[in-house]
């Protein structure tokens, strides 16, 4: 039967409608109170009072000696004020001002001779002495009600006298994971066996945030046990998440369950990822149901449920920084819903930094790893145009873009090999790739989207690599090749090549799955070469249109058994244990703008090419020859 959500509210409303009915259900503020050395970041119950005046008593503020101040009035450079012994007292800083004393004189100011001390200006009364009460006099407001502790503050209670301080109790986050097919993360899951690792997501943002989770044993997709699952965790928390079962599948229960035990608000927000979320309470107790999906369940937690917490908590809700961003290239958008689209940061020409879109899927949770922001499409806009301006919310700061080289095109694990050495050698540089294919490097470099791009692209005429693009793209000379590596490409097959297959024109024979990489990467380029010096179309090759965007994604396919082939390099081959019939040495380089190549981050990233540790790394990998890496390319 047709199925509708309950709502398709618009994002903001949703969260006030939410928040609105969790204060009439009676959210709870629980406090306790805890040793004020233990109470980094957290929020006070109730306003603090100083206990003692800070100092609790007259303190010298420097060495030297406390006097009365009256002796030493008329003092001057010709006519010193003498005393003896029995008229100061030495001090050193903190000690306690005798009472008949009313200065201290800096011991660098002290002449002393034949047993006297000589002063050769006067003091002034309560000169370097820090007086009773000077920072804190007892009585004083040290904190207000639901201020965050810091470091300085903690310092101040201890100084006026609060040993202990009354702070609200981190609320309790119950975390269920529901779901048949979900198994506790291990090395070796089974096929059909989805490792639950949510609640490690939510776990790790519910404690940055300043919660306690407590997560639940896996149940099952049984109506009875998450019910019992349900009401447990609303006894024993403050707030609780359920993962998955919010959508309309025929063992989603999320919704019913709620709505036996509580109320539900919503169902159904006007986001995505993360639109199926359930927004309840049991009693008092707020309930999100969260979409199974790792990035969605990321979204729903910082769109929805982190207000909920931070209302809690007595605290504002506190968004990163937001920048205005150009797309680097033609983002689609679904009319119906608010899209937040996860996206890597490089320095735009103009000074606006240009954004690249990463995988959108619900379930690409390395998304958020590699992302610099995420950009905020509105709901009611079907996207935006390549380099138009778009509101991007920063994952990480702006002035981070200075030392990081981004570097777009096609994909090849040395790339992640020399950021990692990038970053073991101290520079504070750092290194961020997308996988666009070459001709997206080209595109990007020619847009002036990116300064640094990876290239390995055939020009079927001569039979030579990147050298020919290079004159046709950029005939003002505007852009270099940086000399990188030469690999070898070949046919991956699965392990002991069971279909006896050599070429492209054996896999067309036997009908062999093939999976292909993107269009505008240099193997597809290399395999529509091949196709066409064999004779051959590519619609005679089953699988053709079937794209992954990297060389080790292909060689998953084959080595699960869902592709029988695919072109790549060795390095993915020997990492997945397949079989390898080689094709040809390829010249993989890096295009680069020439004005970029003085630039710090792009010096320190070549050194890294040039290395000797860079070579050891290719060689563990294996089918990469070094021959100059890091010289220009002019041939």
């Amino acid at each position: 039967m047709k199925y509708d959500y309950l709502s398709n509210v618009p994002l903001e409303q949703a969260v006030e409608e939410y928040l609105s009915a969790l204060e009439r259900a009676g959210m709870k503020l629980n406090t306790e109170t805890i040793p004020t050395v233990e109470a980094l970041d957290r929020i006070t119950a109730q306003a603090v009072y100083a206990v003692l005046c800070a100092p609790h008593y007259h303190a010298a503020a420097m060495d030297g000696i406390a006097l009365e101040a009256g002796r030493t009035f008329g003092a001057s450079e010709t006519t010193p004020a003498v005393l003896r012994p029995n008229e100061y007292t030495p001090v050193d800083t903190g000690d306690p001002v005798p009472a008949d004393c009313d200065a201290v004189v800096m011991i660098e100011d002290v002449v002393e001779r034949d047993g006297a001390v000589y002063l050769y200006a006067p003091a002034s009364p309560w000169q370097h002495i820090r007086q009773i009460g000077e920072d804190i006099s007892a009585g004083d407001m040290i904190l207000p009600s639901f201020t965050r502790i810091t470091p300085a503050a903690m310092g101040a209670l201890l100084a006026g006298g609060v040993g202990e301080i009354p702070v609200l109790r981190r609320p309790v986050v119950g975390i269920i994971p529901t779901g048949d097919e979900i198994v506790p993360p291990s090395s070796s899951p089974a096929v059909g066996e989805v490792m639950e690792f949510n609640s490690a997501i939510f776990s790790g943002m519910l404690a940055r945030w300043g919660a306690q989770p407590k997560v639940y044993p896996i149940v099952r997709d049984d109506r009875t046990k998450i019910k019992t699952a349900v009401c447990q965790a609303a006894e024993e928390c403050d707030a609780l998440l359920i993962g998955a079962g919010t959508s309309a599948g025929r063992d989603d229960y999320t919704v019913s369950v709620l709505e036996e035990l509580g109320t539900v608000v919503r169902h159904g927000v006007a986001i995505k990822p993360g639109k199926p979320a359930v927004l309840a309470h049991i009693g008092a107790v707020p309930v999100v149901g969260v979409p199974g999906y790792p990035v969605s369940g990321i979204l729903v937690l910082e769109e929805l449920f982190y207000p909920v917490l931070c209302r809690m908590l007595r605290q504002p809700v506190r968004r990163s920084a937001y920048a205005e961003v150009r797309l680097g290239r033609r983002l689609n958008s679904s009319l119906k819903y608010r899209e937040f689209v996860r996206a890597r940061l490089s320095p735009g020409p103009d000074g606006v930094p240009v954004a690249t879109p990463l995988n959108r899927g619900a379930g690409v949770v390395t998304s958020f790893v590699k992302a610099d922001c995420i950009l905020d499409i509105p709901q009611n806009a079907e996207g935006a145009e390549k380099g138009a301006l778009c509101r991007a919310r920063l994952l990480r700061p702006l002035e981070d873009l200075e030392h990081t080289l981004a570097i777009v095109g096609s994909h090849d694990p040395l790339l992640d090999e020399a950021a990692d050495l990038l970053r073991r050698a101290g520079s504070g540089f750092s290194v961020s790739s997308t996988h666009v294919g070459s001709m997206g490097a080209v595109t990007a470099i020619k847009g002036g989207e990116a300064v640094m791009g990876a290239v390995h692209l055939l020009d079927e005429e001569t039979g030579t690599y990147n050298v020919p693009q290079l004159r046709r793209f950029f005939p003002d000379g505007r852009a270099v090749l940086v000399e990188c590596v030469q690999r070898t490409q070949g046919l991956m097959a699965a392990p002991g090549n069971p279909m006896g297959l050599r070429d492209l024109d054996d896999i067309i024979r036997t009908g062999a799955r093939y999976v292909n990489r993107q269009r505008g990467a240099g193997t597809r380029i290399l395999c529509d070469w091949l196709l066409k010096q064999a004779g051959r179309e590519p619609s005679q090759v089953n699988g053709y249109t079937r794209e992954e965007l990297t060389h080790t994604a292909v060689a998953a396919q084959i080595a699960a058994g869902t592709a029988d082939a695919g072109l790549g390099i060795y390095s993915a081959a020997k990492l997945y244990g397949l079989d390898f019939i080689p094709v040809c040495q390829e010249q993989y380089d890096l295009l680069a703008l020439r004005g970029a190549l003085d630039a710090p981050v792009v010096k320190a990233f070549l050194s890294v090419l040039g290395s000797g540790a860079f070579r050891q790394r290719l060689e563990a990998l294996g089918g990469y020859e070094l021959r100059h890496p890091g010289r220009i390319r002019e041939e």
